[in-house]
C-alpha cells in the first residue's frame, strides 16, 4: 500500500509541474505589460523600471519560469545579493534556512504565489485563503446534498424499476444533468429568493458572513448557502441516482444477494448490509470528480448569488487581469484534484477488499 501511495504521489508531482508549466506559459504570452498592470495610472518609466526589477519582468521568459519554480518549489533556493529577484525578503517568503551553496542559501517554505497586481501588492496565498474556505464549505453543502438525495432516490429507483416512479426519478434526474449551472443560479434565484422571498424568506444574493445593520461586525446568515448550494448540487445529482440506481441493480443480480434472500433476510436488511455498500464504487468515483469540479464550476454560482468564494474571485480577477491570482487559483484547483484522487483510491480500498488485495 506505501509503495503504491509513493507512487501515486510521484505521479501527482508530475502532473502538477505539467499544470504548473502550461499555466505560465499560457498566461505570460498575453498580451500587456505585468509592471503596468500593478502601476495602473500612476506609472512613469522610473517605476515601471523599479517594478519590473523588483518582481523579475526584466528577465527572458525562461529565467522568469526557473524564478516561478522556485517560488512555487517548497525547497529552493535564494541569493544572498539584496539586488537579485530571488534575495531571501522577510515579509515575502515563509522560510526556514537549511543550508548554504556559495552565494546562494537554502530553504524550506510555503509555497509563494506571489503578489496580487489589483489589490495593492497583497500575497495571493491571502486572497485565495481568504475566499477558498467559503467554496469549500459551499461545496461541500453541495455534495452532500447530492450524496443523501441521490442515494435514495437511486436505491428509490432501482426498487421501482420500470414503474412511473422510475421514470420520473429518472426524468429530473435527466433534467438535472442537462440544465447548465448559470441558467439554474438565476432561475432559482428569481423564483426562490424574489418571487417567493415573502414565504422561504431567502435572498437573491448574499454571502456567508454579512455586516450588522448598525455595522457593529460581520454576523454569519447560514440561510444564504442554501441556495447556491442547492445549485451546484443538482448536476450531481443526477448523475449520482443514475449511477446508484444502475449499480444497484447490477448488484441485485449477484449470487450472495440470491443467498440472503434464501436465508429469509428482509429485502431492507439486504439492501443495508449488503447492496449499497456493493454497489457505491462508482458512486465513490463520481462524487470525488464533482467535489473537485465543483471548486472550479462554483465560478457562475458564486458570482450569481454574490457568495464571495474562489470562483467570484477569480470572476474579478479576469475581469482585472490579476494574472498572479487567476494562476495561483488555478494551481489550487489542481492541487485540490490531485489530492482527491489520491484519497478515493484510499476509500476504494475500503469498500473493496479485492482492490485492497491487489
Amino acid at each position: 500500500m506505501i509503495k503504491y501511495l509513493v507512487h501515486k504521489i510521484g505521479y501527482a508531482l508530475l502532473t502538477l509541474f505539467g499544470v504548473v508549466t502550461v499555466i505560465f506559459f499560457l498566461f505570460n504570452v498575453l498580451p500587456g505589460d505585468p509592471a503596468r498592470m500593478m502601476l495602473d495610472q500612476n506609472e512613469n518609466s522610473e517605476q515601471l523600471a523599479i517594478v519590473k526589477k523588483k518582481y523579475g519582468f526584466d528577465k527572458p521568459i525562461s529565467t522568469q519560469y526557473l524564478y516561478y519554480l522556485n517560488d512555487l518549489s517548497p525547497v529552493s533556493f535564494h541569493s544572498k545579493n539584496q539586488e537579485d529577484y530571488t534575495f531571501l525578503t522577510e515579509g515575502k517568503y515563509n522560510a526556514l534556512p537549511l543550508f548554504s551553496i556559495g552565494n546562494n542559501e537554502v530553504v524550506l517554505k510555503t509555497p509563494y504565489l506571489r503578489e496580487s497586481f489589483q489589490k495593492s501588492g497583497k500575497k495571493v496565498s491571502d486572497v485565495i485563503g481568504n475566499t477558498l474556505p467559503n467554496t469549500f464549505l459551499l461545496a461541500l453543502f453541495a455534495i452532500i446534498i447530492a450524496i443523501v438525495i441521490g442515494i435514495l432516490l437511486g436505491i428509490v429507483s432501482a426498487l421501482y424499476k420500470d414503474t412511473w416512479v422510475d421514470r420520473v426519478i429518472a426524468l429530473l434526474s435527466t433534467l438535472g444533468m442537462s440544465i447548465p449551472s448559470f441558467f439554474s443560479a438565476i432561475l432559482f434565484a428569481w423564483f426562490f429568493g424574489f418571487l417567493l422571498h415573502e414565504y422561504t424568506g431567502l435572498n437573491m444574493t448574499g454571502s456567508l458572513y454579512e455586516v450588522d445593520d448598525f455595522g457593529e461586525g460581520h454576523y454569519i446568515q447560514w440561510k444564504n448557502i442554501l441556495l447556491p448550494a442547492i445549485v451546484l448540487g443538482i448536476r450531481p445529482l443526477g448523475v449520482v441516482i443514475q449511477l446508484m440506481r444502475n449499480s444497484l441493480l447490477e448488484t441485485f443480480g449477484q449470487d450472495y444477494i440470491r443467498t440472503a434472500r434464501a436465508k429469509g433476510l428482509s429485502e431492507f436488511q439486504i439492501i443495508r448490509k449488503h447492496a449499497v455498500k456493493n454497489s457505491l464504487n462508482p458512486v465513490v468515483t463520481a462524487i470525488s470528480g464533482w467535489f473537485a469540479s465543483m471548486l472550479a464550476g462554483a465560478v457562475f454560482v458564486e458570482f450569481i448569488f454574490g457568495w464571495n468564494g474562489l470562483g467570484k474571485e477569480i470572476v474579478e480577477a479576469l475581469n482585472n487581469l490579476d494574472l498572479p491570482v487567476i494562476m495561483g487559483s488555478v494551481l489550487v484547483i489542481a492541487t485540490t484534484f490531485v489530492v482527491i484522487n489520491i484519497l478515493v483510491d484510499m476509500v476504494y480500498a475500503y469498500l473493496d477488499p479485492k482492490i485492497r488485495l491487489q
